[in-house]
């Protein structure tokens, strides 16, 4: 592939996507509403998708709405070790005609796809968040439209930015550096959580021009589906990126020890990254080249209070960060350490605003709250509940009702602890539960040391006061407690391009989504000299005397 070859091309500088509000009479509520009512009447049959060719298998699983768990979206195949391994090989195949394109041609190419997102396929991917994940229409907005557009955009203006660095170059030298992508193929594994997210695992690579074998979450397979249809359209060239549904055993243990693997691209728990990572340690000795390990994972996030706080703000804050999206985000807010004198009035507040929640379908634009993902995540945070109701350690003062019987919702629930280190706490739990510590106004800086110090993250946490010096006291004690820090904010809501997300700890590797340091692990440089005139003999000045 060749561009004209006296072209310097500037991408053009990236925007954040508008958000659109929904507000009643407005054009895109008109337009979201026809599309939910477009995708709740078809049934969709979802197939691998290995070197631009539809693959089914056979053996397939079923995509339903989590809010209404007896309708069926979807049916989508899985892959089985042939379908994995042939996904490997396509990979590794394109290898050579991807990395032969200029890189303003591969950015055409995720710039058309953002486009596309932005004007044409904008309510259908949002309406697909909101039927096959529960996000309300908003949620679904700042995600699957307004974020994954942000990341396309962003991300190449970043690669311009890392091609464009170069180093200096001496008298009669001519020096530069390659960004070469990595050699092998990328693994991407994606959340339910954010069809951003999975749309920007596998695309950052791809963008750097390596090719990617990309296993979507089980319980969210329709958004990545439809943004791979949507890849195709833009012009991406079959087999840069394999998209290959599956259990994380069947797809990931033969992607994990295939000598090729060049880097995996990651988002979910803790515990499965953690496995990942001691199987590429395991079988080092096995690869090509070290594979890069991106990772983001899990969060025990916080809110932190001063007594000098505004309790509105506050209370604001606590309600969004913990349960927007039912607190399935790996910032909510699901800790609070709150002085006594403020608990009188947040306590009162937070019944009343917590009281004024709907809860229901995302088809009901009145209803703030929705269902989480499905049965497991549903029995995994009743748990949480049921314990905590039944220990000494804790009480459950708002909320607490877990119904599955038609979706899986599970109410807004808010804990009191005395035990900073109660597992609520500590542990993460992944939904709408929020566990406050009320602490003694006079021991701020305990507590501060006490917030850093009883959990494994390091992912997002905020700080809530006027008082500057109690806000620069908490960022001195909790420097490496939060990745993103926000003050007198909600923890939740990063955006692409103002803050590049990620943490480190238990919480990942912290490369930064949204930012250029993530592109970065992406390609492997190479550093070229040229000499014009070289030397002709071996001798130096020195040597000329004795």
């Amino acid at each position: 592939m060749h561009l004209i070859n006296n072209a310097v091309i500037q991408v053009p500088e990236p925007v954040n996507e508008p958000v659109y509000d929904y507000a009643p009479e407005s054009k895109e509520r008109e337009m979201i509403k026809s599309a939910l009512s477009e995708l709740s009447e078809k049934q969709l049959d979802i197939p691998l998708i290995i070197g631009g060719k539809e693959v089914r298998t056979g053996k397939t699983g079923e995509v339903v709405m989590p809010h209404d768990h007896k309708h069926l979206m979807a049916i989508y195949h899985k892959a089985g070790p042939d379908e994995v391994r042939l996904a490997i090989d396509t990979a590794l195949g394109v290898q050579k005609m991807w990395q032969s394109y200029r890189w303003e041609e591969r950015c055409a190419i995720f710039l058309k796809a953002a486009e596309l997102l932005s004007v044409k396929y904008r309510y259908k991917i949002n309406a697909g968040s909101m039927l096959s994940t529960s996000k309300n229409v908003y949620q679904a907005e700042i995600d699957a439209a307004c974020e994954l557009i942000d990341f396309l955009r962003f991300n190449v203006y970043f690669a311009q930015q890392i091609y464009r660095e170069q180093p200096v170059s001496s008298k009669g030298i001519w020096n530069f550096v390659q960004h070469r992508p990595l050699e092998g193929f990328v693994f991407a594994v994606t959340p339910f959580n954010f069809t951003a997210i999975a749309g920007n695992l596998p695309t950052a690579p791809a963008i750097m021009g390596n090719t990617v074998v990309w296993k979507p979450a089980s319980s969210c397979v329709y958004n990545p589906y439809l943004f791979m249809r949507i890849l195709e359209e833009a012009g991406l060239p079959p087999g840069v990126i394999n998209f290959v549904p599956g259990s994380g055993a069947s797809v990931g243990d033969i992607c994990l020890t295939d000598p090729n693997l060049a880097g995996i691209h990651f988002t979910g728990s803790t515990a499965v990254f953690q496995k990942m990572w001691k199987i590429i340690g395991e079988n080092i000795e096995s690869y090509k080249s070290y594979p890069r390990i991106v990772g983001e994972t899990g969060g025990k996030d916080f809110v932190f209070v001063h007594s000098s706080a505004d309790p509105d703000q506050l209370v604001t804050a606590l309600v969004r960060g913990a349960f927007e999206y039912q607190g399935q985000k790996c910032s909510a807010a699901s800790r609070a350490y709150i002085p006594k004198s403020l608990w009188p009035q947040t306590s009162k507040k937070l019944k009343n605003e917590i009281g004024r929640i709907k809860m229901g379908a995302t088809t009901d634009f009145r209803n703030f709250f929705n269902a989480v993902i499905d049965k497991n995540a549903f029995d995994t945070i009743k748990d949480f509940i049921d314990s905590a109701r039944k220990s000494n350690d804790s009480e459950i003062i708002i909320g607490g009702g877990c119904d599955d019987s038609v979706g899986y919702f599970i109410e807004p629930t808010v804990i009191l602890t005395e035990n900073p280190v109660y597992r609520t706490m500590v542990e993460e739990i992944f939904g709408p539960v929020l566990t406050i510590y009320v602490y003694d106004d006079e021991e701020f800086e305990k507590t501060l040391e006490l917030c850093d110090s009883s959990s494994a993250y390091g992912l997002t946490g905020a700080i809530f006061a006027t008082d500057r010096a109690a806000v620069s006291t908490a960022l001195a004690k909790l420097e490496h407690s939060a990745g993103n820090f926000y003050i007198n904010d909600k923890p939740t809501g990063a955006v692409v391009g103002q803050q590049p997300f990620g943490g480190g700890r238990a919480s990942g590797t912290n490369d930064k989504a949204g930012f250029y340091t993530n592109l970065m692990r992406w390609v492997s440089p190479r550093t070229v000299k040229e000499s014009f005139v070289p030397p002709t003999a071996f001798d130096y000045p020195f040597m000329m005397d004795e």
